[in-house]
């Protein structure tokens, strides 16, 4: 049923099927559930090219969607797409392919300067200012993650003595609408990292029923009142350990 309101986008239907669904261009079926969502391409052409990981399965079109698997193990991996849109709508399609544990690995804009660049984020949940989880849950400020999944992730971190922050994020659709007034907003409300995809990819798992986690590190920062990129994306070993140890927590959530 369709509810109104006088703004479209508020307009919740709880059907759950839809005029195309996923199943209508999952003709193929995947035999590994598992799968790392990442967005370090030099990771990824790294372990590419040192045969850690090999070609599993390519989704054709005009934005082909290459999935590769860890030679030794059944996970998957597969470079993100940019926002909701593009990273959530492929998560469904993952899903329809087979795909029922998720672990999402990402840097993001820190709302705190005392977040160091490297330093990981365990996802709570998401502040919903974008568009693409409206289409899959009810209205709501805040989006969380499922506990029992994040309860399993971040036992793993306490029990290897690694790092981390737990909290909320900022999914934003919108890179250079980040204003100073929105960011103290964020930050009132609880927000310590802006990104682009995790409201979306929450909603997804809660709408679909699969397991989903996620980490994020610290990048570059925008609490101050210039931008600091601080050289994030340069951060290469934080990197590469970053998707390795979603290698290992895909397995256990």
């Amino acid at each position: 049923m369709l509810s109104s309101h006088e703004y479209p986008i508020l307009e919740f239907d709880h059907s759950k099927t839809a005029k195309l669904n996923p199943a209508h261009f999952a003709a193929h079926q995947l035999d590994a559930n598992k799968l790392v969502i990442t967005f370090f391409p030099e990771v990824m052409d790294g372990l590419i090219a040192d045969g850690t990981i090999v070609p599993e399965y390519t989704i054709g079109g005009e934005n082909p969607v290459h999935l590769y698997r860890f030679a030794d193990s059944d996970v998957l991996i597969t470079l993100g797409a940019i926002g909701c849109p593009a990273c959530a709508g492929n998560l469904d399609l993952f899903n329809a392919m087979g795909i029922n544990k998720v672990m999402f690995c990402g840097g993001g804009g820190v709302l705190d300067r005392n977040i160091e660049v490297g330093q990981l984020l365990l996802v709570d949940g998401a502040i919903r200012d974008e568009g693409f989880s409206y289409h899959y849950i009810a209205p709501s400020r805040i989006i969380e993650t499922d506990p029992a999944v994040t309860g399993k992730i971040a036992a793993y971190l306490d029990t290897n003595r690694i790092s981390y922050l737990r909290g909320i994020t900022w999914t934003t659709d919108a890179l250079f609408r980040e204003t100073a007034e929105r960011i103290e907003r964020r930050k009132a409300e609880g927000a310590k990292i802006v990104e682009m995809e995790q409201a979306g990819c929450i909603a997804v798992a809660q709408f679909r029923g699969f397991a989903y986690g996620a980490l994020i590190y610290g990048g570059d920062d925008v609490s101050q009142a210039e931008w600091d990129n601080r050289s994030w994306r340069s951060r290469k070993g934080i990197r590469h350990d970053l998707v390795m140890l979603c290698r290992r927590l895909v397995e256990i959530i």
